[in-house]
């Protein structure tokens, strides 16, 4: 039996490299972290309406908005659809542009 480092990886570098973009698995199982990048988001009642919406998506443990770099970066225990992702955004308001 192996122990894991608590280190992350990228899964940018998988397979033909678009599918993994902007997402870091944790290695330890813990969760997935991945960075989108949110049009239309200008101050903190913004980043709390993004952050609201998307939080209730089943699986995601935390969400971090930042209206300046227009990132949202969301951590789940599994890799998120990315359609509800975008229409979790655009119920808050604003849209969805990709992976950052």
């Amino acid at each position: 039996m192996t122990t894991e480092t608590n280190t992350t990886e990228t899964a940018a570098g998988s397979c033909c490299g678009s599918c993994g973009s902007g997402t870091t698995v944790d290695v330890q199982g813990v969760g997935v972290t991945t960075v989108y990048k949110v049009s239309g988001m200008t101050c903190g009642h913004c980043e709390g309406a993004v952050s609201k919406e998307i939080s209730e998506l089943d699986g995601v443990t935390a969400v971090q908005a930042v209206a300046k770099t227009g990132e949202v970066t969301v951590t789940s225990t599994a890799p998120l659809d990315e359609e509800a992702v975008r229409a979790a955004v655009d119920e808050a308001g604003y849209e969805l542009v990709g992976r950052a």
